[in-house]
């Protein structure tokens, strides 16, 4: 891991092609050859379209392989969704070489204590049945007690937190690079300052911060400043509410009862254009601002039409998706982990209490 960005500008992560096995494209569609990849702060490539596996347990050892297959090389899990072993078992039934896929994990907030986040990663690789990760990342900046216990919580049922710093777990992490059992490292739900705090205090910039990213939430200057760091950024949830768990969730907030974002009349206007389906639209437009995009789903067409999705798109069209920002965002637990997640940023109104398990 270098300690300052490589291969970046001031504009951002370069764009580069490389060829990956692919499902026919369409008129719109980039080809298999020149399917959208960027370059990370590390010199290592990264897909700008994968998937992700939260949920559905069951179904990811079949879905992980069926998207390797169809020429999908990027793919996002964490230690707290408890898929890792299925993620595994997936890749080695695609019959795809590992060096050809980018693997990312997260690190869970029990695990934050310095001598615990090595264990942790080999937890990971036991169960993700691999030699190294293409990327680690720090799932959340709050520290919860170390143990076994996922979300341990006094008795009356708050969070308790640990007694280390997420700048304490990054440097653990920063060690855990030179072993070569984790090629890159990261930050996922971090706000401004929390990222200011490790490049003024750590010696590694992040190479990726995952984070909600959709037209509703489009985050504009922090995205920009991210760019200027050489910090690349993945969006999850980049097709917004569409997940029904932002509405059944104990902290869900009311705006994730509005509108979903692919039912936007102004998202089937453009799709139309292109011959695309409002999720396409998302997704490239997603894309077209020089990001990666993990949509979620286990379902065959859907894989086929989120393959379908990496298309250029008007610079007016990009314009027009602009407009759809109204600052709702959608994953916010501050109140359960006992933590102000992203203080300083776009969509923090409207929180309130409640758990995620």
């Amino acid at each position: 891991m270098t300690t300052a960005p490589a291969s970046t500008s001031a504009t951002g992560p370069q764009i580069l092609k490389d060829p990956v096995v692919s499902v026919q494209p369409t008129s719109h569609t980039r080809p298999p050859s020149t399917r959208t990849t960027y370059t990370l702060n590390t010199g290592a490539k990264i897909p700008a379209l994968g998937i992700g596996t939260f949920q559905d347990p069951d179904s990811q050892e079949d879905t992980v392989c069926r998207v390797l297959q169809h020429g999908m090389r990027l793919i996002d899990t964490a230690r707290v969704y408890g898929v890792e072993q299925q993620v595994g078992k997936g890749i080695k039934k695609s019959g795809i070489p590992r060096e050809e896929i980018f693997l990312g994990t997260k690190l869970w907030c029990n695990d934050y204590h310095p001598d615990d986040v090595e264990r942790a990663v080999d937890d990971s690789l036991r169960d993700l049945d691999t030699p190294y990760v293409d990327l680690l990342l720090m799932h959340y900046p709050c520290t919860f007690k170390r143990g076994e216990d996922r979300f341990p919580r006094d008795a009356e049922g708050r969070m308790i937190h640990g007694e280390t710093t997420f700048v304490d777990t990054w440097r653990a992490m920063e060690k855990v690079v030179k072993t070569g059992k984790v090629k890159a490292i990261g930050v996922s739900n971090f706000s401004k300052g929390e990222i200011e705090t490790l490049l003024r205090e750590t010696s590694t910039v992040p190479a990726v911060h995952q984070m909600e990213v959709h037209p509703y939430l489009q985050q504009k200057d922090f995205n920009k400043w991210l760019r200027e760091k050489g910090i690349h950024v993945i969006q999850f949830s980049p097709l917004g509410n569409m997940n029904d768990f932002y509405r059944q969730t104990g902290w869900s907030k009311d705006i994730a009862h509005m509108m979903r974002v692919i039912d936007q009349p102004l998202l089937k206007e453009i799709g139309q254009k292109y011959g695309k389906s409002p999720v396409q639209v998302v997704l490239a437009w997603g894309i077209n601002s020089g990001r990666s995009v993990i949509p979620k789903t286990v379902i065959d067409w859907q894989i086929e039409e989120n393959l379908a999705a990496d298309f250029e798109l008007d610079a007016e069209d990009m314009a027009r998706i602009a407009t759809l920002d109204v600052k709702a965002r959608f994953n916010d637990p501050s109140f359960d982990y006992e933590w102000r997640l992203y203080s300083d940023l776009e969509g923090i109104d409207g929180t309130v209490k409640g758990r995620t398990h």
